[in-house]
């Protein structure tokens, strides 16, 4: 066997496709591959389909391929026009061997795809030898084309959080199917805007605003609105862990007003934040020494621990008179950060007990802005809210991207 034949057979190249030629550069650390096809060879027409198209002419045209050991390989072919018998006109061919527009091959665009997903897209560029912006473009190209097969006609409980895309109050907004645990859409912002913009998507991917009937969201006034608007048979719940930080924020709004007066209150702000039972030893060890000392602080980390076990009670009916014994005790305790989080949480008081019947919480949500932060982290940053958001697809989608192997 001859290193042409060779070589077409290692790149599955079928008729009338084949290998015309090989050189090796050393000095360059270059393998080229030359591709043509024998005179009077037939191809498929474009337009129609037939396969009795004959080549009209060619253009000579380069593709970055996966590297032969360290080397770089790249395959060259003369790609014909063709002229169809039924009348379609000249059109110039697609090679199997790479997609349309792309100067690399697609097992080249596939490796990127894979590495891009585990390091940082400019970590990939130097490894591969490429600029990252021709990166981008693939990963780009990819993820926009497996949205657009996408079916989200059984979307029927969403969650929805922001997160930061760079500093200085920059946002993109996150929809997650909650049943099957995947990004659906992602777009940037953080307003009633971005609701819309959802809904639009979830209607262009087969989806039904109508047969959203559970949203999770935090007590964001503009995604509460966008809610409302676009999915009007959906019922809301407020996330437990944003309405458990709102009081945690409360806690610490008196801890650091006592603590102008109270000299013990210093260094000790994330012992408040904590559970008993999460307590360091030194920190057990310093609450202890608070105890006697009838802080305001104790007072309202008390009210924080007790409003956790509403969260645990079974059935809505309890939970609705828990919440109403502890809303007078937060309003009566003369601590104006707690009294101002208990009537937050009067204000929302439908979508706070409707956790008894959804069961929800942007749990995911978060665990999936703890894994994108990192990999922006990772990456020092992003160029652009594009590159971000295309990013958390490749991390959080469930996309079929349809890649060769």
């Amino acid at each position: 066997m001859d290193q042409e034949t060779l070589f077409t057979l290692a790149l599955g190249l079928t008729s009338p496709w084949e290998v015309r030629n090989i050189r090796f550069s050393s000095e360059d650390r270059r393998l080229d591959i030359f591709v043509g096809f024998p005179r009077g060879s037939l191809f498929t027409c474009p337009v129609c389909g037939s396969k009795g198209a004959k080549a009209w002419d060619t253009a000579e045209k380069s593709w970055r391929h996966l590297n032969f050991f360290q080397h770089e390989a790249w395959i060259t072919a003369s790609v014909p026009r063709v002229k169809c018998d039924q009348g379609c006109g000249v059109k110039k061919i697609e090679v199997p061997w790479a997609r349309s527009g792309s100067g690399f091959t697609l097992l080249f665009e596939a490796m990127i795809m894979i590495m891009a997903r585990e390091m940082p897209v400019a970590q990939v560029a130097e490894i591969m030898d490429v600029h990252d912006t021709r990166l981008w473009r693939t990963l780009h190209h990819y993820v926009d084309e497996a949205r657009s097969h996408l079916d989200l006609s059984e979307v029927k409980r969403v969650g929805m959080d922001e997160t930061a895309s760079r500093r200085g109050h920059h946002y993109i907004s996150l929809f997650f199917d909650m049943d099957e645990s995947q990004l659906l859409f992602a777009t940037q912002g953080k307003d009633k805007e971005t609701v819309d913009a959802f809904a639009k998507d979830l209607t262009a991917h087969k989806g039904r605003p109508k047969s959203v009937l559970q949203v999770c969201c935090d007590m964001s006034p503009a995604f509460i609105s966008g809610v409302k608007a676009q999915f009007p048979d959906a019922e809301i719940t407020f996330d437990r862990f944003h309405i458990m930080k709102i009081v945690n924020d409360a806690v610490d709004q008196v801890r650091r007003e006592e603590a102008t007066t109270q000299p013990l209150l210093a260094k000790t702000r994330y012992i408040w934040l904590k559970n008993p039972g999460n307590l360091t030893a030194k920190q057990q060890s310093t609450m202890n020494s608070l105890k006697n000392h009838k802080l305001k602080t104790a007072r309202a980390y008390q009210i924080r621990l007790t409003l956790q076990d509403f969260f645990r009670l079974p059935t809505r009916q309890e939970g609705e008179a828990f919440l109403k014994r502890w809303y007078f005790w937060a309003t009566h305790s003369r601590l104006p950060p707690i009294v101002a989080a208990a009537k937050t949480i009067k204000n929302h008081w439908d979508g706070v007990l409707n956790w008894f019947d959804s069961r929800l919480t942007t749990g995911l949500v978060e665990g999936f802005n703890s894994l994108l932060q990192a990999a922006k982290a990772r990456a020092r940053g992003y160029r652009s809210t594009a590159n971000f958001i295309t990013m958390a697809y490749l991390i959080g989608s469930q996309l079929n991207f349809s890649l060769p192997t």
